[in-house]
Parts: C-alpha cells; sequence; structure tokens
C-alpha cells in the first residue's frame, strides 16, 4: 500500500483511529507485562529481606 503523503499514511484509508489505538494498545500491554514481573520481584525481595531481618532480631541468642 502506497500513501501520497504522511498524513494520509496516518488516516490510514479512515482506519488510522483503529489502527493507532491497536498498536498503542498492544504497547501498553507489553509493556505492562515486562513491568509487572519486575516490581513483584523487587517487592518479594525486599519483603524476604525484612522478614528475615525480623527473624534474626527476634532469634534468641545463644
Amino acid at each position: 500500500m502506497e500513501f501520497e503523503s504522511f498524513s494520509e499514511f496516518l488516516a490510514m484509508g479512515r482506519h488510522g483511529f483503529y489502527v493507532w489505538l491497536s498498536y498503542g494498545l498492544t504497547a501498553v500491554i507489553i509493556v505492562y507485562n515486562l513491568l509487572v514481573p519486575v516490581l513483584q520481584r523487587r517487592r518479594l525481595i525486599k519483603e524476604q529481606a525484612q522478614r528475615l531481618r525480623r527473624e534474626k532480631t527476634d532469634a534468641p541468642s545463644a
């Protein structure tokens, strides 16, 4: 498919709104799927470190 101008390319033959919306939504979903596990891993590591410190201070000294 060949376009005469950049604005025509963006309009995609009057389907531009749906085309670019689907591209945008796909990009948001991909970023979300990449970001959430990283954030969950950081939170888990932080929680485990806190738990370890708490257990260390609560443990009786021998």
